[in-house]
């Protein structure tokens, strides 16, 4: 099952299929396509298809990851694998493979992206549109300082992405490069095209006037022990006056934290709490942090607003989306899924539910961030998402 418009294919398959990959690549169309992006289930034969996606798609590159859940054809969808074909009549793909993201050396990785978007200028100069997109573990703890570290390399072009998942399980999230399955590492895709591009950061939350300072941390872990110098699961349910026992996904999800950053805040969302009472984190949190609740506005209907405004230009071509896990969890909780898959499905979003996104130079939580490709010729300066 899929689809191909003039610029952009896409192709979806059950995770329990056999031959799901044969199905994607009859989906995908014959390509041949510069880069095929899998967004897999954790449920799917992830060895079988990291043995043998190159053979199979018509891909000169094929990256991917693991996913809390899907975006395919009919919306949110679970136990799926999406596939994103870029045909090489519109686009041309290079791929850097980070390896072992505790040895990350920020200037060395900075001049690699650079390099790599050069070599592509030079090899595609009649491709004018450039972006770059990241598929990184969601459980390596390194986003922050993966996205600082790429800034350098980075300069004017738009860079989207997301944190591969494993459901709601949080156990062991990879990213595919090639045939190599691996944990610990990210991959980055620079991206040359005729599409015109608009990236988009969009979510739902309004700051309260209620916050607190994180006053012990474990910021290598993501930890928070203490908020306002009390236990730091009590005092975030005291100030939600909730009862500590009850504090669950759904609460973070209903209740996220932001941090302000300039003129706008953004989340930290809260991945579990532990037994001890300390809270886990999707993001960069640190000691002297000021915190703040926030409150959601209704999910659907922003949702609906925004991807209206990515009409405005022209009738997109595709929409790629890295949407938060917490964002879906909210969905459920408040029995929205059928409404927000519709509006996903209608509006052609496809992608995955993340443990994190990345946008330009930060790693942010419990956003839908992505990016809208529009056929060439469109002219989309002067529209912001």
């Amino acid at each position: 099952m899929g689809g191909m418009n003039r610029f952009v294919a896409r192709a979806f398959a059950q995770a329990s299929d056999d031959k799901a990959l044969e199905r994607l690549t009859d989906g995908l169309g014959p390509g041949p396509f510069a880069l095929v992006m899998l967004f897999m289930s954790p449920d799917a034969d992830l060895p079988r298809i990291a043995r043998t996606a190159e053979h199979i798609l018509p891909a000169h590159r094929v990256v991917g990851c693991t996913t809390a859940g899907e975006i395919s054809g009919i919306g949110y969808d679970e136990g799926s694998i999406v596939a994103i074909g870029f045909p090489s009549t519109h686009f041309a793909a290079d791929t850097l493979l980070m390896e072992d993201l505790t040895r990350l050396d920020a200037r060395n990785l900075a001049e690699a992206f650079l390099q790599m978007r050069q070599r592509l200028a030079l090899q595609r100069h009649d491709l004018p549109e450039e972006l770059a997109i990241l598929l990184v573990d969601g459980l390596s703890v390194k986003e922050d300082e993966l996205a600082s570290a790429l800034a350098t390399g980075l300069g004017s072009i738009p860079l989207v992405g997301g944190s591969a998942g494993d459901g709601t399980r949080f156990r062991e999230t990879f990213v595919l490069h090639g045939s190599r399955l691996l944990r610990n590492a990210a991959v980055l895709s620079a991206i040359r095209s005729t599409c015109p591009v608009r990236v988009f950061n969009i979510d739902n939350l309004t700051p309260t006037e209620r916050c607190m300072v994180v006053t012990e941390a474990e910021p290598d872990k993501r930890i928070v022990r203490r908020l306002n110098a009390e236990p730091a699961g009590m005092e975030y349910a005291r100030l939600l006056g909730k009862d500590p026992a009850r504090l669950d996904t759904f609460t973070f999800a209903a209740h996220p934290l932001a941090v302000r950053v300039g003129a706008r805040h953004h989340v930290r969302a809260i991945q579990r709490m532990l037994p001890t009472g300390e809270l886990v984190f999707f993001s960069a949190i640190d000691e002297g942090v000021i915190l703040t609740i926030t409150e959601p506005r209704d999910l659907a209907s922003h949702l609906a607003s925004e991807l209206t405004r990515l009409r405005e230009p022209a009738e997109p071509a595709a929409v790629l989306a890295f949407d938060c896990i917490l964002r879906r969890i909210e969905s459920q909780e408040k029995q929205m899924t059928a409404q927000v898959s519709a509006l996903l499905r209608q509006n052609g979003v496809i992608g995955f539910s993340t443990y994190g996104e990345q946008i330009g130079p930060m790693h942010v939580n419990q956003t839908m961030t992505g990016i809208a490709f529009y056929p060439p010729g469109t002219t989309t300066d002067g529209i912001g998402a």
